[in-house]
């Protein structure tokens, strides 16, 4: 799990040519198949210890740290609001995100079919910042006519915790992956922040031995280094903004087959969506993580209360008939565009076999950004 509330800003490609649909759109309309109960009174006991039916209980029954409905206090007995979409429960929680430094750098080739080897390779092991470099991923293919050089191209979106760290991931991904594959240009793909710069082609330049050469072009520098095939152009100088990770919700289903299922068509939903990416394995997470862990050492363990094997034998937080969860990590440019994401990831991901969907917090301590599940579908009217 991973957080945003900052304004966009520089969310823009470095030609007049980049489309403008990389640029979230807000929030209209109300969903399809939503439906709301505010009287339904949930029971007042204890959550199973060993699975069992799941209760909902009310509010603020649960201590602050079980992350159930935080905030309301103990002796409340009101009850829970009711979400569910096509049937599905919407659990009454918050994703729980936080600030990462971003960067979006834009991959050209002769051919397509080279611009995605290249993005692929440059962003590769780049899951979580837990045990990676940083987090990445292809937003989305570009046309030629989106493109500084007039080739198609590929959008690649970089995370990190601070700009430093992202500068060294993002250059060594680049000479590594980029400036070795056949064809290939790199160009910045986001005026970015003032002052809030990296030297990126400023830094491989040096692989020219001397025979490299700049341009300035439009107030931009441009580095031209030889190469066996010709030479690989890259732009000095790649934009940062403060952007969003951590977003992520949790698909409870009644199956494997049908959680992946549920997953996959979130998947193939969010990356509709512009300023966002989905950095682990195809998009979905098997193996979600809490913090710390028994051994000494070790920053992460595995999520015991949502493992199914596991239950009778920890606290778990699965309702009966639950035997598979999928979770869904969305990284943004900004608030806006993870909650965006969130809202047509959860709609596609309300399948048949899917028990539930909630999503993973600290109770607000891990980051300053809160995604509540139940304000990113409107009332209806």
């Amino acid at each position: 799990m991973r957080s945003p509330m900052h304004k966009k800003r520089g969310n823009t490609l470095i030609s007049r040519r980049i489309l403008t649909s990389l640029t979230p759109r807000k929030n209209e309309g109300v969903c399809r198949g939503v439906t709301r109960d505010t009287n339904t009174t949930a029971p007042h006991q204890t959550e199973p210890k060993t699975g069992g039916v799941f209760v909902f209980p009310p509010k603020g029954l649960y201590p602050r740290e079980r992350n159930h409905y935080p905030g309301i206090p103990s002796h409340s007995h009101r009850a829970p609001t009711l979400l569910t979409l096509n049937s599905v429960e919407i659990e009454e929680t918050f994703a729980e995100a936080f600030p990462m430094t971003a960067a979006r750098v834009l991959v050209t080739a002769d051919t397509l079919a080279w611009a995605r080897v290249a993005g692929q390779s440059a962003t590769g092991y780049a899951a979580s910042v837990i045990g990676c470099d940083a987090e990445a991923g292809i937003e989305r293919e570009l046309s030629a006519a989106e493109t500084p050089d007039g080739r198609p191209g590929v959008a690649l979106l970089f995370f990190g915790f601070s700009r430093d760290a992202l500068q060294k991931a993002v250059t060594n991904r680049v000479a590594n992956c980029v400036l070795t594959c056949a064809t290939t240009a790199c160009f910045n793909g986001l005026d970015g922040e003032p002052g809030k710069s990296m030297k990126v082609g400023g830094a491989l330049r040096y692989f020219g031995d001397g025979w490299q050469i700049s341009k300035l072009l439009e107030g931009k520098r441009y580095w031209r280094m030889p190469t066996m095939d010709g030479e690989f152009l890259c732009e000095e100088t790649f934009g940062t903004v403060k952007g969003v990770g951590g977003g992520n919700f949790l698909i409870l289903g009644e199956t494997q087959s049908q959680a992946l299922a549920a997953a996959e068509a979130a998947v193939n939903a969010i990356r509709a969506v512009p300023g966002v990416i989905l950095p682990f394995p195809g998009g979905i997470v098997r193996s979600g993580s809490k913090v710390g862990s028994k051994y000494k050492g070790l920053k992460a363990s595995t999520n015991d209360e949502y493992c199914p094997t596991l239950r009778g034998a920890v606290a778990s937080k699965l309702p009966e008939g639950v035997h598979a969860v999928y979770e869904i990590v969305i990284d943004g440019l900004d608030l806006a565009s993870v909650e965006t994401a969130t809202r047509v990831g959860i709609e596609a991901a309300c399948q048949p076999g899917v028990k539930q969907i909630t999503a993973g917090n600290y109770g607000g301590k891990l980051g300053p950004h809160h995604i509540h599940l139940h304000k990113l579908f409107p009332k209806p009217s």
